[in-house]
């Protein structure tokens, strides 16, 4: 669009679109889904105590039949000279075992269960959910640099050890080998062997500790298979020696595949020829291409700058609407102009506008050319509510009017946005010179999540209930590159905010340019 439609600020809800809720897809991309996944858990696991129960009952009545039958082979008064004995044996032989051996009640009970989990199939996480769920776990991994081996025994430890536990969960859960391995081939499977070798190392460890015992959630994973990936992994990095090392290990656990055999030989014929090829560690690799990753990733740790706090207030900014309830105005910074205020929405006000959004959240997308399409640097959830969604929703709208002065009726303004982040969730660095902005945040997390502008150098942590507001444009209608900004991902907790993109046509008598052409 051209500059007349451009936005100014920005806020933050959300505007009801879709006609009918969506289909479960992209689990992992909203922690809502993810909370409906467990409960849907749950009726699995209804179901297979049902089934558990029906099969005890069979097997105890299968155990008594062979204790019974057991005891009268055992007892050497029980001759079949005695007709009654001999007509038992005929009896459980013709009748009896048939019953046992052809029974169809394990068949019942199996497909009963079965029944019970294709009925909720197509509300379960599929494939791309545990790729998506891999890649999240990866991404906390990069952006808050936690050590690998922390995250596999439950632990959100920086690889820096000077520094405290960015969060200590109430329960400590630790991954299996399979759980790793998973991680690892995700990484092995779009060429990232960075993250591979690092994921991978920890399931080999694993493994070795548990070889040779059977776990049923371990069934996709081997020790054969991560020590397999893994030694191709170090190869391609240029680590010969280890990956001949590695696939020898696995050779004494399979002498006979051919496959590894020959690789052996080739690395052994490299190692001979050519030496290894290890040189500068292995650098992680820059999916989305962020030109500011570094900065980015110090201010989600909490290493910039910190909010300059420049006063309080309570605002009116001239309306009659806020003189018996001002807003709680924190000034953050004034270049570029950001302040947060506090307690705009109740805390049934937030739980209304997420009640309200809830089914309807989609994944969300970006603009490409003409098209909508999903990306990789932004991972959530969000649906759109109009003013006429709820009396919730409409005196919001007034409540943004107030505190900012401008014209938020359509086509002046966007319909309310509310966003859901998921496992990991989080947007990247990017502007939204299109609008103004103001972002509230409709819940608490326990960490991570922050709003960081890039730039500006400073965070400003999740704050339940408050708003956030900034100017993306100066007056003159430039783009204020100071804005550039991104939505840390979510380390832990459900981070719910809402958005309100303010757009700079129909503002022009309420913000007017100024008399300097560079403001």
């Amino acid at each position: 669009s051209g500059r007349g439609m451009r936005a100014v600020g920005v806020l933050g809800l959300g505007a009801l679109l879709a006609w009918l809720p969506p289909a479960h897809t992209d689990t992992f991309s909203a922690l809502r889904s993810v909370r409906q996944a467990r409960g849907n858990e749950g009726r699995l696991l209804r179901r297979l105590r049902a089934y558990l129960r029906e099969e005890s009952a069979r097997l105890r009545r299968l155990s008594r039949f062979y204790e019974k039958v057991r005891a009268l082979h055992q007892d050497p008064s029980a001759s079949v000279d005695n007709p009654l004995l001999a007509f038992s044996l005929i009896k459980r032989l013709s009748s009896d075992w048939p019953s046992v051996v052809y029974s169809s009640e394990a068949t019942e009970n199996s497909r009963a269960l079965h029944v019970g989990f294709q009925e909720l199939q197509r509300e379960l996480p599929g494939a791309e959910d545990l790729d998506g769920a891999a890649r999240a776990l990866m991404r906390l991994q990069d952006v808050y640099a936690l050590s690998v081996k922390g995250m596999a025994n439950g632990l959100f430890q920086p690889t820096s050890t000077d520094r405290p536990p960015l969060y200590s969960p109430g329960r400590r859960v630790s991954l299996s080998a399979d759980d790793c391995f998973h991680v690892g081939k995700v990484a092995y499977d779009t060429g990232d062997f960075y993250h591979s070798i690092a994921w991978l190392e920890e399931a080999v460890s694993r493994f070795r500790l548990s070889y040779g015992s059977w776990n049923p959630e371990e069934e996709r994973g081997s020790l054969e298979d991560a020590l397999d990936y893994l030694a191709f992994s170090y190869f391609m990095a240029g680590n010969i020696s280890h990956a001949l090392t590695l696939s020898r290990e696995f050779l004494h656990y399979d002498p006979s595949n051919q496959r590894v055999t020959r690789n052996v030989a080739k690395y052994e014929k490299l190692l001979a020829t050519h030496g290894d090829r290890v040189g500068r560690p292995l650098q992680r690799p820059n999916v989305t291409q962020l030109q500011n990753r570094d900065a980015y990733e110090e201010l989600c740790q909490g290493l910039g700058a910190q909010p300059s706090h420049l006063g309080c207030s309570y605002e009116t900014n001239g309306s009659p609407y806020l003189l018996l309830q001002p807003a709680k105005k924190e000034t953050l910074r004034l270049q570029p102009y950001i302040v947060l205020y506090h307690d705009f929405v109740s805390d049934a006000e937030a739980e209304t506008i997420k009640g309200l959004a809830g089914p309807w959240l989609q994944r969300s997308v970006v603009a490409s050319g003409e098209k909508q399409q999903k990306v990789e640097y932004r991972i959530s959830k969000s649906a759109w509510l109009k003013d006429t969604a709820d009396p919730v929703v409409r005196a919001l709208e007034l409540r943004m009017a107030a505190i900012t002065g401008l014209d938020l009726r359509p086509p002046y303004a966007e319909y309310l946005q509310v966003v859901n982040y998921g496992l990991g969730g989080h947007y990247e660095p990017h502007f939204d010179h299109a609008t103004v902005r103001r972002v509230w945040g409709l819940s608490a997390v326990e960490a991570g999540g922050s709003t960081a502008f890039i730039y500006a150098n400073f965070s400003v942590p999740v704050v339940k209930n408050a708003a956030l507001f900034w100017w993306n444009l100066r007056r003159n209608g430039d783009g204020d590159g100071d804005t550039l900004h991104a939505g840390c991902p979510v380390l832990a907790g459900d981070k719910w905010v809402a958005n309100k993109w303010i757009h700079e046509y129909g503002q022009e008598f309420r913000r007017p340019c100024s008399r300097d052409p560079r403001d």
